[in-house]
């Protein structure tokens, strides 16, 4: 069996009013893996304390088969690390920048990031804030990739950009990933899971509640609509639709069900799990 790229066990990071707590998953090689989950969920958290950039209190981070925590410098040289929303100084030219950041990266390939430059469409004689939303989350990713990063970690990545420009990030994911480069992005538009996804990581008010093949997931509930609301302890997260009700059915119990059901959208089973927690 493959070695993981990626080993997280028992990830814990506890604040006032929040706690991450007993974070476990693992990603391979080649593998995308969409991190999911509602706002203040941990997604955040969890990136950072697997970048150190805050310290766990609890678990075992490992990279590459090596340990987050005593070989820190040597990991960030083979990983790349994206946030949706970054920006830069707004009067410097792409060109400048990269001079800067090659710096930091004994490994940075001049030639690599030319390579991206180009694939990206990218100038490097323009400035940043000449760049729309798409073209500064393509520039980020040549900074993370320009040093032979084998695994990028991304938070929300292709937050607030348009449908077309989200297909084209997608779409170097997919590229990246066919080249041997593990992804894990944080994301709540479930819709660019479906596109490029292969496993799926599920997080909720800090735990992990799944993390598994993404058409596994899936698989594993059904969707009902009903005209009404029906008291039954077999539908999960009951939801008002114009319809009158949607809920969630676990495929198990499709078979002893007597109500009409289908396959679920990964955005239907995340919003009617959300509600069973809550109700």
């Amino acid at each position: 069996m493959r070695e993981p790229i990626l080993e997280v066990a028992g990830l814990t990071k506890r604040y006032p009013g929040f706690a991450l707590e007993d974070a476990s998953f693992s990603l391979h090689a080649g593998e995308i893996m969409g991190f999911v989950g509602r706002n203040g969920a941990g997604k955040t958290t969890t990136l950072k304390a697997l970048l150190n950039f805050v310290h766990p209190d609890a678990g075992e981070v490992r990279f590459f088969g090596m340990d987050a925590a005593v070989q820190e410098l040597e990991i960030k040289k083979r990983i790349g690390f994206v946030s949706g929303g970054a920006d830069y100084y707004a009067q410097k030219r792409l060109g400048t920048i990269l001079q800067v950041v090659r710096r930091f990266y004994p490994g940075w390939d001049d030639a690599l990031c030319a390579r991206y430059m180009a694939q990206f469409q990218l100038d490097a004689n323009k400035q940043t804030r000449q760049l729309s939303a798409g073209m500064k989350v393509k520039f980020a990713l040549v900074l993370a990739l320009s040093h032979g990063a084998e695994l990028l970690l991304l938070d929300e990545p292709t937050s607030g950009l348009d449908p077309v420009s989200r297909e084209e990030i997608l779409e170097i994911f997919l590229s990246l990933a066919d080249e041997g480069v593990s992804i894990l992005f944080s994301t709540h538009i479930t819709s660019d899971l479906e596109k490029c996804a292969d496993t799926i990581t599920y997080i909720r008010s800090g735990r992990i509640e799944a993390s598994s093949p993404l058409r596994d997931f899936k698989a594993a509930y059904r969707l009902v609509t009903l005209p009404e609301r029906v008291d039954d302890p077999m539908l999960l997260g009951a939801r008002r639709s114009r319809e009158g009700y949607t809920a969630l059915l676990r495929t198990g119990d499709a078979e002893k069900s007597v109500y009409a059901h289908r396959l679920a959208t990964l955005d239907e089973i995340l919003v009617h799990l959300e509600k069973e927690e809550r109700a």
